[in-house]
């Protein structure tokens, strides 16, 4: 599986983003688990919001409920996470993650290591 991120950039606090994520290649028939994962400077990767086949169940951390959604086109095999009212602590490299042998709490609950496909990462930063 290959997942090529974009959406990524620059905001004030307050605004918002979209970022994509399309994976390609051995996709399992589209039965797997995606997700967000973030890292700011100099602290570890976290995760950020998950979400199964067909759209549900999804989960989210704490620190982003209620401003993150995250969605999936499956006839694109694209995962979105829209980012609404973005602040400072947000900032940090996002990374689309996935995994099928997951369903959403298992990837809320994951140690980055154990996550078997990755995305390159794209960079947000909120001013």
């Amino acid at each position: 599986v290959q997942l090529v991120e974009s959406g990524g950039g620059s905001v004030q606090a307050g605004g918002s983003l979209n970022l994509s994520c399309v994976a390609s290649g051995d996709t399992y028939r589209g039965v797997m688990c995606m997700g967000r994962f973030r890292q700011a400077p100099g602290k570890e990767r976290e995760v950020v919001a998950s979400i199964y086949t067909g759209g549900h169940p999804t989960r989210y951390a704490d620190s982003v409920k209620g401003r993150f959604t995250i969605s999936r086109d499956e006839a694109k095999n694209t995962v979105f996470l829209q980012m609404n009212n973005l602040q400072h602590e947000d900032t940090g490299k996002y990374y689309c993650a996935a995994d099928p042998g997951w369903g959403p709490s298992e990837m809320m609950g994951a140690d980055p290591a154990d996550v078997v496909y990755w995305g390159q990462g794209t960079q947000v930063t909120v001013s």
